[in-house]
């Protein structure tokens, strides 16, 4: 990857389990710093066919909540179409991570030539695809955030607030935005300006996400009092409102948990490139990869774990491939 990983297509066909290219020569160490950071400095070996598996994986199963939510009909609503944004978001994170992986064992390993001038081009592709889907996918927890938020707090006017064509056209501009900042971002990438642009985008949208969230569940009681005390069902529905925006800040915390350590090793490259301690944690960027990778993995189990509407669906489509596999087998056999 051209932002963060000196191991990407474009440097020469080298392998993401090489020497980091940041790391600092031993003659600029001391002989303290070489006896504390020995075995630091080469990069964590994870093999290809673990990128591979968790691409499948993590295609396979965001493929499986698109299917659910255009299947069904109950999940048309701005929520979950927020998250089939999310988890569109999620494959293409993981599958581009894998991709990349596989071009460049392929490379090293002699099975597969490309012209060296189309290596770059290559990989600002692949690093493009996954710049903007990051911000994708904190864009669209941004918009679920603020979707619950007014779930809650403006209940009864929500459908007012909140339509299905609003919603698409908020998806559409994400997409739109990250694609072209996404690109943006790896064109000028070089620049540790960009790289400080991206981590302020990060860090400043986990706050705004984590405001809304603190005021959410400070104030949700008392609101759900008051809704309370409105005839119906009000009660019922605010329940299901709040355990909603549980849900997503259960992904919200397992988004920060995977992707904190891959912008730690942005802040590190800008801060202290040749520090051996800040060596030693670069040295790990492929253990990242994976922890990044598996969000992509965790995210829909959440979502099965969390949403009965989901999990019903998930069987149907299950059930409706294997008797249409039975259905086949049994054409064959008369």
């Amino acid at each position: 990857m051209n932002v963060t990983d000196p191991h990407g297509l474009n440097q020469g066909y080298p392998n993401r389990n090489q020497t980091s290219g940041t790391l600092p020569l031993d003659k600029d160490l001391s002989p303290k710093e070489k006896d504390s950071s020995a075995g630091c400095y080469e990069q964590l070996l994870i093999s290809t066919e673990v990128f591979l598996t968790l691409g499948i994986v993590s295609l396979l199963e965001n493929i499986l909540v698109v299917a659910a939510i255009v299947k069904n009909k109950n999940l048309h609503s701005p929520m979950y179409f927020f998250i089939c944004s999310l988890a569109v978001a999620d494959m293409l994170v993981s599958v581009s991570n894998a991709s990349e992986t596989v071009v460049i064992a392929l490379i090293n390993g002699g099975t597969l030539t490309i012209p060296v001038t189309l290596i770059k081009s290559m990989d600002n592709v692949f690093d493009s695809m996954i710049c903007s889907s990051l911000l994708a996918s904190i864009c669209s927890l941004l918009a679920i955030a603020i979707d619950r938020y007014i779930t809650i707090f403006y209940a009864l006017r929500y459908h007012n607030i909140v339509t299905v064509r609003r919603a698409l056209l908020v998806i559409s501009s994400i997409w739109t935005c990250c694609t072209v900042s996404g690109i943006l971002f790896i064109v000028y990438s070089e620049s540790t300006t960009v790289l400080i642009c991206l981590i302020t985008m990060f860090f400043t949208m986990l706050v705004l996400m984590a405001s809304l969230y603190v005021h959410m569940f400070l104030l949700a009681r008392l609101h759900m009092k008051r809704i309370a005390a409105l005839p119906g069902n009000a009660p019922i529905h605010q329940r299901a409102n709040m355990k909603g925006a549980i849900t997503l800040t259960i992904l919200l915390g397992v988004f920060v948990v995977c992707w904190a350590p891959f912008f730690l090793h942005l802040i590190l490259m800008i801060t202290c490139p040749r520090n051996p301690y800040c060596t030693c944690f670069m040295s790990h960027f492929n253990m990242y990869l994976i922890l990044i990778m598996c969000n992509s993995v965790i995210d829909p189990i959440i979502y099965a774990f969390r949403s009965q509407e989901m999990r019903k669906t998930f069987k149907e489509i299950f059930c409706c491939t294997q008797q249409c596999e039975w259905r086949g087998k049994y054409r064959l056999l008369s």
